[in-house]
Protein backbone atom coordinates (compact mmCIF):
# COMPACT_ATOMS: atom_id res chain seq x y z
CA UNK A 1 0.00 0.00 0.00
CA UNK A 2 1.63 3.51 -0.93
CA UNK A 3 1.23 6.05 2.12
CA UNK A 4 -0.21 9.51 1.29
CA UNK A 5 -0.89 12.15 3.70
CA UNK A 6 -3.35 14.95 2.79
CA UNK A 7 -3.03 18.14 5.29
CA UNK A 8 -6.88 19.40 5.80
CA UNK A 9 -6.87 23.28 6.00
CA UNK A 10 -9.70 22.85 9.05
CA UNK A 11 -11.02 20.63 11.25
CA UNK A 12 -13.07 17.99 9.40
CA UNK A 13 -16.46 19.78 7.38
CA UNK A 14 -18.46 19.78 4.55
CA UNK A 15 -16.00 20.79 2.30
CA UNK A 16 -13.89 17.59 3.25
CA UNK A 17 -16.19 14.97 2.68
CA UNK A 18 -15.52 13.10 -0.15
CA UNK A 19 -12.45 12.22 1.16
CA UNK A 20 -13.84 11.13 4.57
CA UNK A 21 -16.55 8.94 2.56
CA UNK A 22 -13.50 7.34 0.30
CA UNK A 23 -11.38 6.30 3.24
CA UNK A 24 -14.74 4.58 5.31
CA UNK A 25 -16.01 3.05 1.77
CA UNK A 26 -12.79 1.79 1.29
CA UNK A 27 -12.32 3.54 -2.40
CA UNK A 28 -8.16 4.40 -1.24
CA UNK A 29 -7.92 0.95 -0.32
CA UNK A 30 -9.42 -0.93 -3.03
CA UNK A 31 -6.63 1.89 -5.18
CA UNK A 32 -3.58 0.55 -3.80
CA UNK A 33 -3.62 3.67 -0.97
CA UNK A 34 -3.20 4.34 2.33
CA UNK A 35 -4.39 8.14 3.08
CA UNK A 36 -4.19 9.48 6.37
CA UNK A 37 -6.02 12.75 6.83
CA UNK A 38 -3.60 15.16 8.86
CA UNK A 39 -5.98 17.46 10.95
CA UNK A 40 -4.89 20.96 11.75
CA UNK A 41 -5.58 21.02 15.29
CA UNK A 42 -3.07 18.40 16.09
CA UNK A 43 -0.96 20.79 16.43
CA UNK A 44 -3.21 24.07 15.96
CA UNK A 45 -1.85 25.61 13.42
CA UNK A 46 1.36 25.62 13.99
CA UNK A 47 2.38 25.20 10.34
CA UNK A 48 0.09 25.50 6.98
CA UNK A 49 -1.07 22.66 5.19
CA UNK A 50 1.04 24.00 2.10
CA UNK A 51 4.08 24.54 4.69
CA UNK A 52 3.02 20.64 5.77
CA UNK A 53 3.89 19.72 1.83
CA UNK A 54 6.96 21.79 1.91
CA UNK A 55 9.08 20.42 4.81
CA UNK A 56 7.96 16.90 3.57
CA UNK A 57 5.56 16.17 6.42
CA UNK A 58 2.63 15.67 4.40
CA UNK A 59 2.58 15.13 0.94
CA UNK A 60 -0.63 17.24 -0.47
CA UNK A 61 -2.29 20.01 1.51
CA UNK A 62 -5.79 21.38 1.11
CA UNK A 63 -5.34 25.12 0.65
CA UNK A 64 -6.60 28.22 -1.04
CA UNK A 65 -5.32 28.81 -4.78
CA UNK A 66 -3.15 31.27 -3.28
CA UNK A 67 -1.14 29.68 -1.35
CA UNK A 68 -0.30 27.60 -4.51
CA UNK A 69 0.90 31.11 -6.19
CA UNK A 70 2.52 32.27 -3.13
CA UNK A 71 4.88 29.60 -2.79
CA UNK A 72 5.86 29.13 -6.37
CA UNK A 73 6.82 33.51 -6.60
CA UNK A 74 8.64 33.92 -2.91
CA UNK A 75 12.40 34.24 -3.06
CA UNK A 76 13.46 30.58 -2.64
CA UNK A 77 9.88 29.17 -4.20
CA UNK A 78 8.31 25.33 -3.63
CA UNK A 79 7.62 23.61 -7.06
CA UNK A 80 3.72 24.16 -5.80
CA UNK A 81 0.98 22.69 -8.06
CA UNK A 82 -2.90 22.52 -8.37
CA UNK A 83 -4.09 18.73 -9.21
CA UNK A 84 -7.68 19.99 -8.56
CA UNK A 85 -10.39 22.08 -7.15
CA UNK A 86 -13.13 20.70 -4.30
CA UNK A 87 -14.99 23.48 -5.20
CA UNK A 88 -15.54 24.51 -8.50
CA UNK A 89 -17.89 27.64 -7.22
CA UNK A 90 -16.36 30.01 -4.44
CA UNK A 91 -18.27 29.80 -1.11
CA UNK A 92 -16.41 32.17 0.95
CA UNK A 93 -17.29 35.58 1.54
CA UNK A 94 -16.20 38.80 4.24
CA UNK A 95 -18.52 38.77 7.19
CA UNK A 96 -19.82 40.66 9.68
CA UNK A 97 -22.36 40.66 12.31
CA UNK A 98 -25.68 41.57 10.70
CA UNK A 99 -26.87 44.07 13.96
CA UNK A 100 -24.09 46.37 13.81
CA UNK A 101 -23.06 49.10 11.73
CA UNK A 102 -21.31 47.70 8.89
CA UNK A 103 -24.00 47.25 6.05
CA UNK A 104 -21.44 47.29 3.04
CA UNK A 105 -18.01 46.99 2.66
CA UNK A 106 -17.10 50.34 2.83
CA UNK A 107 -18.53 50.82 5.85
CA UNK A 108 -15.29 49.01 7.69
CA UNK A 109 -13.22 51.82 6.99
CA UNK A 110 -12.05 52.02 10.93
CA UNK A 111 -13.38 48.51 11.78
CA UNK A 112 -11.05 45.94 12.88
CA UNK A 113 -10.63 42.51 10.61
CA UNK A 114 -9.33 39.28 12.21
CA UNK A 115 -6.77 37.55 9.14
CA UNK A 116 -5.67 34.54 8.35
CA UNK A 117 -2.15 36.46 7.66
CA UNK A 118 -2.53 34.20 4.05
CA UNK A 119 0.06 36.37 1.80
CA UNK A 120 -2.47 38.68 -0.66
CA UNK A 121 -5.80 38.28 1.95
CA UNK A 122 -5.20 41.82 3.94
CA UNK A 123 -4.63 43.29 0.73
CA UNK A 124 -7.18 41.64 -1.29
CA UNK A 125 -9.92 42.79 1.84
CA UNK A 126 -8.59 46.15 1.78
CA UNK A 127 -9.09 46.65 -2.14
CA UNK A 128 -13.05 45.30 -1.85
CA UNK A 129 -13.45 48.56 0.86
CA UNK A 130 -11.92 50.18 -1.77
CA UNK A 131 -14.00 49.01 -4.95
CA UNK A 132 -16.73 49.93 -2.70
CA UNK A 133 -15.87 53.33 -2.46
CA UNK A 134 -13.99 53.83 1.16
CA UNK A 135 -10.31 54.42 1.55
CA UNK A 136 -9.40 50.24 2.89
CA UNK A 137 -8.26 51.17 5.90
CA UNK A 138 -8.84 48.50 8.10
CA UNK A 139 -7.43 47.30 11.75
CA UNK A 140 -5.78 44.43 11.20
CA UNK A 141 -5.77 41.30 13.66
CA UNK A 142 -3.76 38.06 13.76
CA UNK A 143 -5.46 35.41 16.61
CA UNK A 144 -5.08 32.01 16.28
CA UNK A 145 -6.04 30.73 13.23
CA UNK A 146 -8.49 27.91 14.85
CA UNK A 147 -10.05 30.54 16.93
CA UNK A 148 -11.03 33.64 14.19
CA UNK A 149 -14.46 32.21 13.68
CA UNK A 150 -15.46 32.74 17.47
CA UNK A 151 -13.28 36.24 17.86
CA UNK A 152 -16.03 37.33 15.05
CA UNK A 153 -18.92 36.17 17.21
CA UNK A 154 -17.97 37.41 20.67
CA UNK A 155 -17.44 40.83 18.90
CA UNK A 156 -13.78 40.76 19.46
CA UNK A 157 -13.32 41.67 15.63
CA UNK A 158 -15.61 43.13 12.98
CA UNK A 159 -14.73 41.17 10.27
CA UNK A 160 -13.43 37.85 8.77
CA UNK A 161 -13.18 35.39 6.03
CA UNK A 162 -15.64 32.16 6.16
CA UNK A 163 -17.38 29.87 4.47
CA UNK A 164 -20.62 30.61 4.12
CA UNK A 165 -21.60 26.75 3.83
CA UNK A 166 -20.02 25.63 6.91
CA UNK A 167 -19.86 28.85 9.46
CA UNK A 168 -22.65 30.75 7.75
CA UNK A 169 -24.99 28.13 8.56
CA UNK A 170 -23.62 26.99 12.02
CA UNK A 171 -24.63 31.19 12.32
CA UNK A 172 -27.88 30.43 10.93
CA UNK A 173 -28.66 27.49 13.14
CA UNK A 174 -27.46 29.59 16.21
CA UNK A 175 -30.18 32.23 15.26
CA UNK A 176 -27.44 34.75 14.77
CA UNK A 177 -27.87 37.43 11.66
CA UNK A 178 -24.89 37.60 9.63
CA UNK A 179 -24.10 39.62 6.68
CA UNK A 180 -22.05 38.73 4.06
CA UNK A 181 -19.76 40.32 1.41
CA UNK A 182 -18.51 38.09 -1.66
CA UNK A 183 -16.04 39.21 -3.69
CA UNK A 184 -17.25 38.43 -7.13
CA UNK A 185 -19.86 41.15 -5.72
CA UNK A 186 -17.36 43.90 -5.41
CA UNK A 187 -15.14 43.26 -8.57
CA UNK A 188 -12.65 40.74 -7.26
CA UNK A 189 -12.36 37.96 -9.38
CA UNK A 190 -11.12 34.93 -7.05
CA UNK A 191 -10.06 31.56 -7.93
CA UNK A 192 -10.48 28.48 -6.23
CA UNK A 193 -10.48 27.31 -2.53
CA UNK A 194 -9.66 25.08 -1.47
CA UNK A 195 -7.72 22.85 -3.51
CA UNK A 196 -4.80 20.22 -3.78
CA UNK A 197 -1.81 20.84 -3.57
CA UNK A 198 1.46 18.80 -4.08
CA UNK A 199 5.10 19.29 -5.30
CA UNK A 200 5.19 19.03 -8.69
CA UNK A 201 8.49 17.09 -8.49
CA UNK A 202 6.75 14.31 -6.33
CA UNK A 203 3.52 14.12 -8.63
CA UNK A 204 6.51 13.59 -11.49
CA UNK A 205 8.24 11.13 -9.75
CA UNK A 206 4.86 9.00 -8.51
CA UNK A 207 2.12 9.94 -11.27
CA UNK A 208 -0.09 6.60 -10.54
CA UNK A 209 -0.39 6.87 -7.24
CA UNK A 210 -1.61 10.79 -7.61
CA UNK A 211 -3.62 9.57 -10.54
CA UNK A 212 -5.73 6.95 -8.13
CA UNK A 213 -6.03 8.90 -5.46
CA UNK A 214 -7.37 11.77 -7.33
CA UNK A 215 -10.14 9.09 -8.89
CA UNK A 216 -10.80 7.17 -5.50
CA UNK A 217 -11.70 11.15 -3.94
CA UNK A 218 -13.56 11.44 -6.78
CA UNK A 219 -15.45 8.70 -5.92
CA UNK A 220 -15.88 10.19 -2.69
CA UNK A 221 -17.20 12.79 -3.63
CA UNK A 222 -19.83 11.67 -6.41
CA UNK A 223 -21.23 9.38 -4.21
CA UNK A 224 -21.80 12.12 -1.48
CA UNK A 225 -23.60 14.39 -4.12
CA UNK A 226 -25.55 11.36 -4.69
CA UNK A 227 -26.09 9.75 -1.61
CA UNK A 228 -25.72 12.74 0.98
CA UNK A 229 -27.66 11.17 4.56
CA UNK A 230 -25.13 8.21 3.76
CA UNK A 231 -22.04 10.78 3.59
CA UNK A 232 -23.58 12.52 6.20
CA UNK A 233 -23.51 9.45 8.73
CA UNK A 234 -19.94 9.37 7.91
CA UNK A 235 -18.88 12.82 8.56
CA UNK A 236 -20.88 13.56 11.80
CA UNK A 237 -19.02 11.39 14.00
CA UNK A 238 -15.74 13.33 13.10
CA UNK A 239 -17.24 17.14 13.21
CA UNK A 240 -15.09 19.01 16.09
CA UNK A 241 -16.85 19.52 19.68
CA UNK A 242 -17.33 22.69 18.66
CA UNK A 243 -19.62 22.38 15.22
CA UNK A 244 -21.39 19.12 16.87
CA UNK A 245 -24.66 21.81 16.69
CA UNK A 246 -24.28 22.37 12.50
CA UNK A 247 -27.14 21.55 10.29
CA UNK A 248 -25.25 19.07 7.74
CA UNK A 249 -28.13 18.45 6.08
CA UNK A 250 -27.89 22.07 5.42
CA UNK A 251 -24.51 22.84 5.05
CA UNK A 252 -24.15 19.47 2.47
CA UNK A 253 -26.77 20.95 0.12
CA UNK A 254 -25.32 24.18 -0.03
CA UNK A 255 -21.70 22.09 -0.48
CA UNK A 256 -22.66 19.90 -2.81
CA UNK A 257 -23.59 22.33 -5.65
CA UNK A 258 -20.29 22.87 -6.20
CA UNK A 259 -18.95 19.68 -6.25
CA UNK A 260 -18.80 19.42 -9.83
CA UNK A 261 -19.90 15.72 -11.60
CA UNK A 262 -18.37 13.62 -12.92
CA UNK A 263 -16.94 15.22 -16.48
CA UNK A 264 -15.84 17.98 -14.82
CA UNK A 265 -14.99 17.11 -10.94
CA UNK A 266 -11.71 18.89 -9.73
CA UNK A 267 -11.23 20.81 -13.22
CA UNK A 268 -9.66 24.53 -12.52
CA UNK A 269 -10.09 26.29 -15.36
CA UNK A 270 -7.05 27.86 -16.56
CA UNK A 271 -8.73 31.35 -18.01
CA UNK A 272 -10.27 31.78 -14.49
CA UNK A 273 -6.31 30.89 -12.92
CA UNK A 274 -4.87 33.61 -15.04
CA UNK A 275 -8.02 36.63 -14.48
CA UNK A 276 -7.48 36.37 -10.74
CA UNK A 277 -3.40 36.02 -11.42
CA UNK A 278 -3.72 38.94 -13.71
CA UNK A 279 -6.37 40.91 -10.75
CA UNK A 280 -3.45 39.95 -8.35
CA UNK A 281 -0.85 41.86 -10.82
CA UNK A 282 -2.61 44.83 -11.92
CA UNK A 283 -2.78 45.59 -8.12
CA UNK A 284 1.09 45.11 -7.18
CA UNK A 285 0.31 41.79 -5.21
CA UNK A 286 2.25 39.81 -7.13
CA UNK A 287 5.18 41.09 -9.70
CA UNK A 288 6.31 37.05 -11.04
CA UNK A 289 5.23 36.07 -14.42
CA UNK A 290 3.38 33.03 -13.16
CA UNK A 291 0.43 31.93 -15.47
CA UNK A 292 -2.32 29.05 -14.94
CA UNK A 293 -0.17 26.61 -17.11
CA UNK A 294 2.14 26.61 -14.36
CA UNK A 295 0.75 26.39 -11.45
CA UNK A 296 -2.42 23.75 -12.06
CA UNK A 297 -1.41 20.08 -13.29
CA UNK A 298 -2.41 19.12 -15.97
CA UNK A 299 -0.24 15.45 -16.09
CA UNK A 300 -2.73 13.11 -14.01
CA UNK A 301 -5.98 11.29 -15.17
CA UNK A 302 -8.80 11.58 -13.27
Amino acid sequence: MKLLKLALDWTPNSNHLGFFVAKALKYYEAAGLDVKLLDPSEDNYALTPAKKVEVNKADMALCPLESVISYRSKAQPFDAVALATVLKEDLSAITVLGNGNVKRPRDLDGSSYASYNARYEDEIVRQMIKNDGGKGQIKLAYPDKLGIWDTLLSGQYDATWIFLNWEGVQAEGRGMELRHFRLADFGIPYGYSPVILASQKAVKQDEPSFSAFLQATKRGFLYAKQNPMEAIKILAPLVAEQDKDIDLSKSLEITIAAYGNDADWGKLDPHRVDHFLDWLKARGLEKSTLSAEELVCQRLVF
